[in-house]
């Protein structure tokens, strides 16, 4: 169980008014997807605030809440839209209906289709409390208007980001297509939202909600870059993902613009996209991408947008620059030291 906090009520209140077992599970599967992560975006928030010299807690912390669950839903929806049944090595509310289904004698499609049911429900009710903890924070009416425009654009550029996301699989992207739906379904939510919606709250000055903006763009779109490469050259253990997953869809991203513009990828290309890839096939097509030199322009890349992250940082007052420093080598750091991505 997580510490005490603004979405204990909600989540109790919830139960304690649902209609039948169902309705009561599907809170429960939404409350356990909230609880279940690191919480590093609302710790993000209210460390900022602090910076800025923030001192309303409670009211900031509603607004922390509100933006872990704006995750959770895009979480959730983003797993019914990539249809995942597991989440963290356990079943995600897909899964987890899904598998209630099958126990109740439903047929596989059935029981697949009640679990989609299940996890889009669960990601609207999860945005939907999350509004309601931004309108319950307290906030004077202008801080609350100018919060309410910038979840209203996060909302935005975040679906925008996972539609184009899906559309450039079939369509093919270029470089500046890949960075868009970085900054668009990475950086706006997770990184831009919580340290803008803290300077909001703490009434600070417009270049410093514009700096930490630019931060937050620059470190998603890196960590984005960095999370890619991870995708195709990372070991399990290190990122609980399928290591020929990302090699099996053939997912577009930066790694594979650049390679598709080297001499290699006549080779490379038979190996991306199949979905019965074998492990010595995926060595083979890791060891194209670096022979290419694809490896290494995404990395020098996301090296770029890390140094303008910091430089963004750099321009912020006192603390608050000390704060998004560290909180850019901390998202970064693993992933960065592992690629040898320089400061």
């Amino acid at each position: 169980m997580s510490q005490p906090s603004s979405l204990d009520p909600l989540f109790d209140s919830a139960l304690s008014r649902s209609l039948d077992e169902h309705d009561r599970n599907l809170w429960r599967a939404i409350r356990e997807q909230a609880i279940g992560g690191k919480r590093f975006r609302p710790r993000l928030l209210l460390s900022v605030y602090r910076a800025l010299g923030g001192t309303d807690e409670l009211s900031a912390g509603f607004v922390a809440d509100a933006v872990e669950l704006f995750h959770t839903t895009f979480v959730i929806h983003d797993d019914v839209i990539d249809g995942d049944q597991l989440r963290r090595g356990k079943p995600n509310v897909t899964g987890t209906f899904s598998a209630r289904a099958i126990a109740a004698g439903a047929p596989q499609a059935q029981a697949h289709r009640y679990g989609e049911t299940a996890g889009i429900l669960a990601g609207d009710l999860a945005l939907a409390g999350a509004m309601r903890n931004i309108a319950m924070c307290g906030a004077k009416p202008d801080v609350m208007s100018r919060l309410l425009d910038l979840v209203d654009l996060v909302l935005h550029r975040s679906a925008a980001g996972e539609l184009a996301d899906v559309r450039v699989s079939f369509t093919g992207a270029d470089l500046s297509d890949v960075l868009d739906i970085a900054a668009w379904k990475t950086s706006a939510y997770s990184f831009e939202l919580p340290m803008q919606a803290a300077a909001i709250l703490a009434e600070a000055d417009e270049h410093v909600i514009s700096d930490l903006g630019q931060a937050g763009r620059d470190v998603g779109i890196a960590f984005q870059l960095l999370d890619d490469l991870d995708g195709v050259f990372a070991s399990p253990d290190q990122t609980g993902k399928d290591p020929l997953s990302d090699l099996r869809e053939g997912k577009f991203t930066a790694l594979m613009v650049f390679a598709r513009s080297t001499s290699q990828w006549d080779d490379l290309s038979p190996y991306v996209g199949r979905a019965d890839l074998t492990l010595a096939e995926a060595g083979r097509a890791r060891t194209l991408l670096t022979e290419s030199g694809a490896r290494d322009s995404v990395l020098a890349l996301a090296g770029d947008y890390r140094r303008s992250a910091l430089a963004s940082a750099a321009r912020l007052p006192g603390d608050a620059s000390d704060v998004v420093t560290a909180a850019i080598d901390q998202i970064l750091g693993t992933q960065a030291s592992a690629h040898g991505v320089a400061s």
